[in-house]
C-alpha cells in the first residue's frame, strides 16, 4: 500500500468520526432548538389566552351581566373560555393546525368535553398538584405536535354557576340543562387549557439545515483531505521518489550522478543530506578501489 493511500486512509477514519459526531450534535441541536421554538409559540398563545379570559372577566362579563338580555337569554359571551376559544379560533383562520380547548371532565358545553388523551393530562394534573404546566408530544392527522397544558381549578367565580343546578342562572339552564356541569368542588381541578402547536414546519426546517450541513461538511472533508494529500505529495512523496530514483540509478553503477538538492532544515531535507553524504562516501570509496 502506497504512503498516500495510508495517509487517505487515516484521514478519511479521522474526518468521517469527527464529522459524524459534528453531525449528530448538530442535529440534536437543530431539533431541540425547533422543539424550543414551538415551546415559546404555544407559551404566546397561552398568555394570549389568559390576557382574552382575565379581560373578559373583570371587564366585560360585568358589563353583559348587567344586559336584561341576559336574565332571558344565557349570553356565552360572559364566560371567559367561550371568549378565549371564540377568539383562539378566528386565528386558526390563518393556523388552522392550531388548537386551543378548554377541556373539562364534566363541563356545561359538552362541545368542551375532554377527549380521551385530553382526560389523562387532566388527571395527571390532578394527581401533581404543584405542578403548573405540563408539556409533550401527540400524533396529530397533520403530523406530530406539541401540547402545553395548565390546570383549571374551581374558584370562586366558576361555583357560582357550577356548584349546584340551583344556584345557576336560569337562563343557562335553559341552554344547557341541568345534567352536566355541575358538583365542582372549590379549587378542585376540573379541565385544563390545552394549546396543540405542530412541529411539522420546524422540524422540516431543522431536517433542511442539518441536510445543508451534511454537505458542507462533506464538501469541507474532501477539500481538506486534497489539501493534505497535495501538501503530502509536494512536501514528502516527491522529495522521496527523487532520492529513491537517484538510489536506483546509483545502484545501478551510474557515475557521475548529480548530488540531490536539499530544500529547507525538515527531515525530508535531513534524509536528502544523509543520502547525499553516502553517495560521496559511496563514490570516493569505489574510485580507491579502482586504484
Amino acid at each position: 500500500m502506497k504512503l498516500l493511500t495510508k495517509f487517505n486512509l487515516i484521514l478519511i477514519i479521522v474526518i468521517g468520526a469527527g464529522g459524524f459526531l459534528i453531525a449528530q450534535l448538530s442535529y440534536s441541536f437543530l431539533i431541540g432548538n425547533a422543539r424550543r421554538e414551538v415551546l415559546d409559540q404555544a407559551k404566546l398563545m397561552m398568555q394570549s389566552a389568559m390576557a382574552v379570559r382575565d379581560y373578559t372577566s373583570t371587564d366585560l362579563s360585568p358589563l353583559l351581566q348587567q344586559n336584561p338580555r341576559h336574565k332571558i337569554r344565557f349570553l356565552a359571551e360572559t364566560v371567559p373560555a367561550f371568549s378565549a376559544t371564540t377568539t383562539f379560533n378566528k386565528l386558526r383562520t390563518s393556523y388552522p393546525d392550531y388548537t386551543y380547548k378548554e377541556a373539562t371532565l364534566n363541563p356545561t358545553n359538552l362541545e368542551d368535553r375532554a377527549a380521551d388523551w385530553e382526560s389523562d393530562i387532566i388527571h395527571d394534573l390532578r394527581d401533581h398538584p404543584d405542578e403548573k404546566e405540563k408539556t409533550g408530544d401527540r400524533d396529530t392527522a397533520t403530523g406530530p405536535a406539541i401540547y402545553l397544558a395548565r390546570p383549571l381549578s374551581a374558584g370562586p367565580p366558576c361555583l357560582e354557576c357550577h356548584s349546584v343546578p340551583s344556584a345557576a342562572p336560569k337562563a343557562m339552564i335553559t341552554v344547557y340543562g341541568s345534567s352536566n356541569g355541575f358538583g365542582w368542588k372549590p379549587n378542585e381541578i376540573i379541565g385544563a387549557q390545552i394549546i396543540s402547536v405542530p412541529l411539522s414546519v420546524p422540524v422540516a426546517i431543522a431536517n433542511d439545515a442539518y441536510h445543508r450541513l451534511l454537505i458542507v461538511l462533506f464538501a469541507t472533508g474532501l477539500a481538506i483531505i486534497l489539501a493534505i494529500d497535495a501538501g503530502v505529495f509536494w512536501f514528502v512523496i516527491r522529495p522521496l521518489r527523487m532520492v529513491s530514483g537517484t538510489a536506483d540509478r546509483v545502484s545501478k553503477g551510474e557515475k557521475n550522478v548529480e548530488p540531490l538538492i536539499v530544500h529547507g532544515k525538515d527531515e525530508i531535507a535531513s534524509v536528502t543530506a544523509s543520502f547525499n553524504r553516502m553517495q560521496l562516501s559511496l563514490a570516493k570509496a569505489l574510485k580507491m578501489l579502482e586504484e
